[in-house]
């Protein structure tokens, strides 16, 4: 009996190292990186292409400022010392997107064209920034994470309990979900909130009648950019402190953050963070390899020999696209009832 009990929460710890944090940590960044797009197409009403590029410039900056800080012998000890220069990065990323609504959508925005041609627009300001990036950076991996590796570590939870299996959880995975998590609170505190929060739910609920209230959609414009701003910086470094910095990886990662902001609702906040877990476990549960989970679970005589892996990871962004077309197919308003695309 209790044999079984050891085998069953190895099977669990295996589960929480490789599927439950790594989904959870995931999913807060593609949750972050949702609701800017959610928020430009709410309020904006467009679909911003070049959000992920965005998230690459933004890392960029932060980057850069962490080298020259990590040179000079500054840090946080067992923090990372990106979060020194993220307000930085954030900084930059503000007078990029505000220079390029003044020189280009705002343009559109005045003829009132078509979502359709903002959206075209919007792929030429992403090929631009990913030049931008690629010509500053370079194209390959770039890593800047420093302090401690580790909250928990694996061997230290294997001396503690016994254990075959050990627990570990890393500080970029820790400080995702806690950013994540106090972001969220305070976009949604600021649009409940305090009256340019409830200008722009108005001004995305119905333009003409906000504006007739006397909202200025000038205002709502520059609030709106750099909120987004703010959260593709932030969804940005925390990505790359968790994998690592390459720039066309965050071009890959449109596609689940756009299939996070539709399945949630576009147009959604809450849809958009649900959206994000909604995907980041989808896509992990079907590319984890369970053999080792089911050899914990079941008699000798019945372990697998495979890997009993659903699809293999190079297929992981296939997950967000079958379940984008799903969603599109059966409720193209999303889970929380957000706007058509």
């Amino acid at each position: 009996m209790m044999e079984a009990i050891i085998d069953l929460l190895n099977a669990i710890v295996l589960l929480l190292n490789f599927v439950v944090i790594p989904a959870l940590s995931y999913g807060s960044q593609l949750a972050l990186g949702a609701l800017g797009i959610t928020m430009v197409y709410g309020i904006l009403r467009f679909a911003n292409f070049a959000h992920g590029d965005t998230m690459a410039f933004g890392t960029m900056i932060t980057i850069l400022v962490t080298w020259w800080l990590q040179s000079k012998g500054i840090g946080l000890g067992p923090l990372p010392t990106a979060l020194l220069a993220l307000p930085v990065g954030i900084l930059f990323t503000i007078l990029i997107l505000l220079i390029t609504d003044k020189l280009v959508y705002q343009h559109y925005r005045r003829q009132k064209t078509p979502p359709i041609t903002l959206l075209i627009v919007s792929l030429g300001v992403m090929f631009m920034m990913n030049g931008i990036v690629r010509f500053v950076i370079g194209p390959n991996d770039q890593r800047f994470i420093d302090g401690e590796r580790f909250i928990i570590h694996a061997r230290s939870f294997k001396a503690m309990t016994g254990l075959d299996e050990g627990f570990s959880l890393k500080v970029s995975q820790g400080l995702t979900i806690v950013i994540a998590i106090i972001m969220v609170l305070a976009l949604f505190w600021f649009l409940q909130k305090t009256r340019t929060g409830k200008s722009m739910r108005a001004y995305s609920d119905n333009e003409e009648l906000a504006l007739l209230s006397g909202v200025n959609p000038d205002r709502v414009v520059l609030i709106t950019w750099i909120i987004v701003a703010i959260l593709a910086t932030v969804a940005g470094t925390l990505y790359g402190l968790d994998k690592s910095f390459k720039p066309f990886t965050y071009l890959q990662l449109l596609l689940p953050m756009f299939a996070a902001a539709i399945v949630g609702g576009v147009g959604n906040p809450v849809g958009a963070i649900l959206g994000g877990y909604v995907i980041a476990f989808s896509e992990v549960v079907v590319t984890y390899a369970y053999k080792k989970v089911f050899v914990y679970l079941l008699p000798a005589s019945l372990e697998p020999s495979s890997l009993m892996q659903l699809l293999s990871t190079d297929y992981k962004f296939a997950v967000s696209f079958i379940i984008l077309v799903l969603v599109l197919l059966i409720k193209p308003t999303g889970l929380m009832k957000g706007k058509v695309i």
